[in-house]
């Protein structure tokens, strides 16, 4: 990370405090119409591929379906869930989108994605040992991890995680590593372990018994229907995630140099440890905006189809202070998420002297 001293990083401080103030100030009408607008665009797709799904004996019909569904849960979770529990819209007073109500459709419950998503990850932002989002307690992604002859196989982990990761996302609060080292309990988690089965088990009912149940004749389409919908959610969502937090650029931090820092210091590790992508517009509403993560992770709070519009304002401040503002193709960030996660996957030796090659 670069080193910028006091009175820049208060510098910092004031110049994005001063892009998100200017946001604030305008919120109205038009955030109000767009979070609307998506919402009865979810509805329309979820409606839309639950009455085509019957019909899916007929192949074409069959792709439309689980296209419309797995679209509407993407917009779901990515566009409404996730940015309504940042409390984006809780201007609005609208019990909807209230961000401590909200329950969002996937297996992780609303308030365990609060305690480690908007607390923990977001205060934390890569800070090896405090944010258990850098890896997922799975992957081995920086030298301040230890390498042990399992990693070799981390390929095999990031497939499962990204094939069912609505499930590993809801078990990420059981803290699996902490309970092998036996730092903590197992009693001490059967609360959680108890939200995560009663919520788990709805979601299961839904997709693959409710529904399928509906529609008996043809109960086998429907449920690999609302399977591949499933799929298409959670691969679309890990792969963006890990494009936001994983790529190459992305800086890792110790505990250490963060121990009481300032607020521009907090501005500097959150634009140092993000990456963002580029694409049209369906890309950025598809990813819940973020695509920007850069801008999410500074302006959590802020409805996240303005970060498109202050993007470039941020862009400015970080060449002002000589940051790097790390952004690419789609493509080009994932490739580089792929490489990391073959790296950290090799013995320290091997991986250093294919470096220095």
């Amino acid at each position: 990370m670069i080193k910028l001293t006091n009175e820049q990083l208060d510098a910092l401080a004031k110049d994005l405090d001063a892009i998100r103030d200017e946001a604030l100030a305008d919120l109205g009408e038009r955030d109000a119409k767009y979070i609307r607008k998506i919402l009865r665009l979810h509805r329309t797709l979820e409606v839309g591929g639950r009455v085509m799904m019957p019909f899916g004996f007929i192949p074409p019909v069959f792709v439309a379906a689980v296209a419309s569904l797995g679209l509407a849960k993407i917009l779901e979770n990515m566009e409404i869930g996730h940015n309504v529990m940042h409390g984006q819209y809780d201007w609005m007073n609208d019990p909807a989108l209230n961000s401590q109500t909200y329950e969002w459709d996937t297996v992780c419950t609303s308030d365990s994605w609060r305690r480690t998503h908007n607390y923990e990850h977001h205060t934390y932002t890569n800070i090896i040992g405090k944010d258990r989002d850098y890896g997922y307690a799975v992957l081995r992604l920086s030298d301040d991890q230890k390498w042990h002859p399992a990693h070799s196989l981390q390929f095999i982990n990031y497939i499962l995680l990204t094939v069912f990761f609505q499930w590993g996302v809801g078990l990420h609060e059981l803290e699996t590593e902490k309970l092998r080292s036996r730092e903590i309990r197992l009693r001490d988690k059967l609360p959680l372990i108890k939200e995560f089965f009663q919520k788990g088990g709805r979601q299961a009912f839904k997709d693959y018994v409710f529904f399928p149940l509906l529609t008996l004749p043809v109960a086998p389409i429907v449920l690999l229907g609302n399977a591949g919908a499933n799929l298409i959610r959670n691969l679309w969502a890990s792969t963006v995630i890990f494009c936001g937090h994983f790529t190459e650029q992305a800086e890792t931090f110790t505990e250490e140099e963060c121990e009481g820092e300032s607020k521009g210091h907090w501005y500097l590790r959150q634009i140092s440890g993000s990456s963002n992508f580029t694409g049209g517009l369906w890309v950025h509403i598809l990813s819940g905006h973020l695509s920007h993560q850069i801008e999410h992770h500074v302006f959590p709070d802020i409805p996240a189809h303005r970060y498109r519009e202050m993007a470039p304002k941020v862009q400015a401040i970080c060449e002002k202070y000589g940051i790097t503002y790390n952004t690419g193709s789609f493509g080009r960030q994932y490739m580089t998420v792929l490489r990391k996660i073959a790296h950290y996957s090799l013995p320290d030796r091997v991986r250093l002297k294919l470096q220095a090659a």
